[in-house]
């Protein structure tokens, strides 16, 4: 309560106002850019807070993270392109709902969803950040592993029709991951020689390419041009019923969107995963996920939009960083001469306060900036299909070419959109690919490191509580897509299908 009453007077602050809503403005058009991601968006604005006060400053630097996490839901929606990684969960429910003419609504249940998210993740960082911050040091290198694999059993729902497809995706994923620098030894791995390749392949330069380059593939083959219903170029939110209906997969996302976000180097691409996985595990309208379910869009946007506040957690309460935007923060930090840590908040407590304070401000901009530009988005989209995909192909170009200013980042994304057309017309699934490419890093680095710190001991994997929870929570899950899986087999209709293809 004290916390709060100390925030208040500090939304009064003009500066603190300004540089909320330039903050998540400019981390919405960041977000919604292929290829910009927040981490980006935050480092292009930072030389501009060295000459403002240290709580615009990082207010400013805050908010774009808050902005540029919901913005990448918006071309995902539109043109199936996540904007950031944390928006690829978004991707499936999204976009099939922009086909069937209700992107209004999609957008509307992105934003309500992230706005609640948002606004849940800034009540814990205010009230919880000591508890969840010792949470977060109690995780150790195996725990890190079965955190991994807790979220790479998300496969087992995400591969679709056939678990084989479903796991060779993964595994595809997972071999794009080594790409780079050993994690351990430092030695350079399946670079061939290519500088630009020791630092790894960026999962965004895969994503894009996977999902919007392939989608424009596929739209060039198409001479008839798939029907699509025009969408009203206005905003819908969620009516009362729908709202009701969402409450679930809301309450899912926001509880591991809480979760993983004070946990260093989980961050929002995994929550949302998770989300999505068990919005639709503990839904009564399984069979609309995939085809434009609304709770396959609530559930990832309400945990990536938490994660963005929870994710200081750890930065604040003990200066650990554990994204490439909360690193980035720490920056804005240090350069105004303060040191995150318990003693931040003794000894300026004001900027603490003050910046609480900017964040629920960007949080309500967020939604007054997404209703002012979401229309505009929306009728673009409507535009003759030509004239549409040349204009998604060249924004897609120019903001991957933006990412390190360079063509190789160019041909792979294009790699990337060749392999997703075949993926297409083999029927594999794109979302285990991404997510073994997300995962990659983390398993493989945890991994490794618990054996060099147990002497190639294993059972340092159930050595801890946390690590048991978690790996039995990853059993829990696989064993139970099977099963679902082996019972699908005797139903009825499943039979009955069956038998008429044999017939």
């Amino acid at each position: 309560m004290n916390t709060l009453l100390e925030t208040i007077p500090h939304l009064a602050d003009v500066s603190i106002l300004l540089a909320a809503l330039i903050g998540v403005t400019c981390g919405i058009l960041g977000g919604a850019l292929p290829g910009i991601s927040p981490s980006i968006t935050m480092a292009l604005l930072l030389p501009f807070t060295y000459a403002m006060p240290p709580v615009a400053a990082l207010v400013m630097l805050a908010s774009t993270y808050i902005g540029a996490e919901y913005g990448g839901s918006v071309p995902a929606i539109l043109i199936r392109t996540p904007g950031t990684n944390s928006a690829a969960a978004t991707v499936l429910d999204g976009f099939a709902m922009n086909q069937q003419g209700k992107a209004g609504l999609a957008l509307g249940i992105s934003l309500y969803s992230g706005f609640l998210g948002s606004i849940f993740g800034l009540i814990l960082l205010m009230t919880l950040s000591g508890p969840l911050a010792g949470l977060a040091l109690a995780f150790t290198p195996p725990a890190y592993f079965a955190l991994g694999l807790l979220g790479l059993s998300v496969i087992a729902t995400l591969a679709g029709d056939s678990m084989i497809k479903g796991l060779i995706a993964a595994v595809f994923g997972l071999m794009i991951a080594t790409i780079g620098t050993d994690p351990v030894t430092g030695s350079n791995r399946f670079t061939f020689g290519n500088s630009d390749l020791l630092s790894g392949i960026e999962p965004v330069l895969v994503m894009v390419g996977l999902f919007a380059m392939s989608e424009l593939l596929v739209q060039a083959g198409d001479r008839q041009g798939a029907e699509r219903i025009a969408s009203r170029p206005r905003i819908e939110f969620p009516g009362r019923a729908l709202a009701r209906r969402l409450i679930k997969p809301q309450a899912i996302g926001g509880g591991i969107g809480a979760f993983e976000g004070v946990m260093p180097g989980a961050g929002g691409t995994i929550a949302a995963f998770m989300s999505y996985n068990e919005a639709r595990r503990w839904s009564k309208h399984k069979d609309e996920f995939g085809k434009g379910s609304p709770e396959g869009i609530a559930a990832p946007e309400t945990a990536n939009n938490t994660v963005a506040e929870t994710a200081l957690v750890p930065l604040l309460s003990f200066g650990i960083p554990g994204s490439n935007s909360t690193a980035i923060l720490l920056g804005g930090f240090l350069i105004h001469g303060l040191q995150p840590g318990p003693m931040l908040f003794q000894k300026s407590a004001d900027v603490i306060h003050g910046l609480y304070a900017g964040m629920f401000v960007a949080i309500l901009g967020m939604v007054v900036v997404g209703m002012t530009i979401l229309p505009l988005c929306v009728w673009m989209v409507n535009r003759p299909r030509a004239y549409l995909n040349a204009f998604i192909l060249a924004l897609i170009l120019s903001g991957i070419y933006t990412i390190h200013q360079g063509l190789t980042d160019v041909a792979l994304m294009l790699g990337a959109g060749a392999v997703g057309f075949f993926m297409r017309f083999l029927r594999f699934p794109f979302l285990p690919t991404v997510l073994g490419l997300v995962l990659g890093f983390l398993v493989e680095s945890s991994f490794r490191r618990s054996l060099v710190l147990s002497g190639d001991d294993y059972s340092i994997f159930v050595g801890d509580w946390i690590s048991i929870i978690l790996l039995s929570l990853a059993a829990l899950f696989i064993l139970g897509s099977v099963i679902r899986r082996t019972l699908a087999l005797f139903r009825p209709e499943t039979a009955a299908d069956a038998g008429s293809l044999k017939g």
